[in-house]
Formats: structure tokens, C-alpha cells, sequence
């Protein structure tokens, strides 16, 4: 964290970050806590939703967010995307609050009882002690959630294949055989609005689940070189401001893709493709008024996308200037040199 030179420099408790800073135990501790938060909200906004959802209203005109995406998955959905079983978002729901409760309980154990620094763990944990200033230890750690990202996407795969998604094209849900074509993940980097086939939907999927998993043993037995190691600055501001352009690139990239695309989010469970307007700043409207006057899910989905990943890359220019060394308080005391000389 940058101190400005202070080498015993205190942070006030709503500075997160800084408390884990300099522990990699208590790291993980905030990681499983703030994934415990995660899943409660998942599991408590998927109830919420759930018992305000009216089956006789086409679903993208309630407002919903969680449960157009379970939808999606063609979980207790019939044709037309009408939600006819809930037991599956019950269980879903459920799931999601007892893994919160699991992820809490082991963040106050790795903050009450597991060691601060790694470094002094048993056993293989103590591989996973890192510090912010070597490169190797970081692209190591950075392997394994690559390997996980993976998992996760071949797991989407195979959901798709077996079980099946919903369909907009036919109004139903049915198993997609994914088109796999490196050609034709390619060719839809400068076109991904443009898609309109679930079978190159997954097909980018499962080319994505190669390159995570690849990318993932790559970084684990490998460490950087070359212009990566030259160019890249290691320290945790720099570090926080790379994933925080990673998270900002992803929102604006989903908001556009919410607003616009009505194959992998359907109207008929976000509601109709929206427009974009400019006014005091941009934003995403509906094209079609609602009955009562409300705004679809894909408005929601959209604008909280893209706001969200506004403010996200303000937090990734602020640490990366951080990161470079950039003193912060030099613009006040700019600002007070200049009221100075007025008064002078």
C-alpha cells in the first residue's frame, strides 16, 4: 500500500485492503469472507425475488436480475420462459445461504486461529505465502484461480450439453452441442453483438475453458519474462489496479452485451434490447414502455453493469497512479499553495 513515505503509517478500519496488505493468511481470510457475503446475497435475493416473481407477467417486466439467469439455465422453466417449478430455485437459494454460512465461519477461522502470514502455515498451504514484490510467487497463485475459472466454464459446458438452456429461438430449453471452432471465436471478437447461434455461444465457452486451463498451468510452472517482468509494476496498489481494470472491462462489456444481444439474455426473460442515450451521462432505456411504468430487467442488468464498471476503472486509475508512486496529497497541497498566494 502506498504510505508516502511514512514507514509506519496507519489506515482507518474502512481501508479494507490495507489491513491485509502485508498478511497473505489474513488475505484469504477477507477472500472467504467476502465470498460468504457473496453467496448470502445470491441465496437471499434469489428468495426475494422468488416470492415477488407473478407467473401471469412476462418475467423481464418485474425487475428481476437472479432469477432471469436461473431461467436461463432452463431450470423449472417451460416454453415461453413462465417459471412452473420453484424447487429448484428453493434448492439453489438454499445452497447458496448454507455456503455462505460455511465461507463466514472459515474466514473468522483464518482470522482467529489460522496464522497471519503463511509463511509460518503447515503443510501445503505455506507454498501459497506471497509477498507483493515477487512476480513468480504472484503468477503461481494466479494459475490456480485460472484452473478454477476453467473448471467452472467446462462445468457451464456440460450443463448446456445434458441438461440443456433455454432457447429464445424456439422458445424452449434444449441440450446445445458447442460449436467448436477457433476461427469462429475469432472472428466474433469484433462482432460478439452479432451472435445469434447457442452452439457458437458454447463453443466460445468450451475454447475459453482450454485457454483458462492451459493459461493456468502455464502461469503455475512458469513465472514472468521479458517485456511482462519490464513492464508490470509489483506492488499491491498496481496489483489491485490490474484486476480492478480486468473486473471494469468485463462490466462494460456485459452492459453492451445485456443492452443489445436478445440471444444469450432472451426478451422474454430480460425484456426487449434497449437503446442508449446520452444526458447528464449515458445510460440505457427501455424501447418499450412497461404497464406500470417500471423499468425491465435488462435496464437494471445493463445500467448497473456499466456503472458499476465506471467506478471501477476511477478505482483502477487511482491505483495505478498510486502504484507508479503518484502522491495524492500533492494536488491539496497544490490547491493550498494557490489559495496562499491569492490571499497574498
Amino acid at each position: 500500500m502506498q504510505s508516502y513515505g511514512n514507514p509506519s503509517v496507519s489506515y482507518d478500519w474502512w481501508a479494507g485492503n490495507a489491513g491485509v496488505a502485508k498478511r497473505s493468511g489474513s488475505f484469504i481470510a477477507a477472500h472467504a469472507a467476502h465470498a460468504g457475503l457473496i453467496m448470502f446475497w445470491a441465496g437471499a435475493f434469489t428468495l426475494f425475488e422468488l416470492a415477488r416473481y407473478n407467473s401471469s407477467i412476462p418475467m423481464g417486466e418485474q425487475g428481476l436480475i437472479v432469477l432471469p439467469h436461473l431461467a436461463g439455465l432452463g431450470l423449472g422453466v417451460s416454453d415461453g420462459g413462465v417459471i412452473t417449478n420453484t424447487e429448484p430455485y428453493i434448492a439453489i437459494a438454499a445452497f447458496h445461504l448454507v455456503s455462505s454460512a460455511v465461507l463466514g465461519a472459515a474466514g473468522i477461522w483464518h482470522t482467529l486461529r489460522a496464522p497471519k502470514d503463511l509463511s509460518e502455515a503447515e503443510g501445503r498451504a505455506k507454498k501459497f505465502d506471497f509477498q507483493w514484490n515477487d512476480p513468480k510467487k504472484l503468477t503461481f497463485i494466479l494459475g490456480h484461480h485460472l484452473i478454477f475459472l476453467g473448471l467452472g466454464v467446462i462445468a457451464f459446458v456440460e450443463w448446456a450439453k445434458h441438461h440443456g438452456i433455454y432457447d429464445t429461438a424456439i422458445g424452449a430449453v434444449r441440450t446445445v452441442e458447442p460449436n467448436i471452432d477457433f476461427g469462429m471465436v475469432w472472428g466474433y471478437q469484433t462482432s460478439f453483438l452479432n451472435i445469434s447461434s447457442l452452439e457458437d455461444v458454447m463453443g466460445g465457452h468450451a475454447v475459453l475453458a482450454f485457454i483458462l486451463t492451459i493459461g493456468g498451468v502455464w502461469h503455475i510452472i512458469s513465472s514472468p519474462f521479458g517485456p511482462f517482468k519490464k513492464v508490470l509494476i509489483y506492488n499491491g496498489e498496481s496489483i489491485l489496479s490490474y484486476s480492478l481494470a480486468g473486473v471494469a472491462l468485463m462490466g462494460f462489456v456485459t452492459s453492451i452485451w445485456c443492452a443489445q444481444n436478445t440471444t444469450i439474455y432472451p426478451t422474454e426473460l430480460y425484456g426487449e434490447a434497449l437503446k442508449l442515450n446520452f444526458a447528464f451521462s449515458p445510460y440505457f432505456s427501455d424501447t418499450v414502455a412497461l404497464s406500470d411504468s417500471s423499468y425491465s430487467s435488462r435496464a437494471w442488468l445493463a445500467n448497473t453493469h456499466f456503472y458499476l464498471a465506471f467506478f471501477f476503472l476511477q478505482g483502477h486509475l487511482w491505483h495505478a497512479l498510486r502504484g507508479m508512486g503518484f502522491n495524492f496529497k500533492s494536488v491539496s497541497k497544490a490547491f493550498e499553495s494557490m489559495d496562499t498566494a491569492k490571499i497574498s
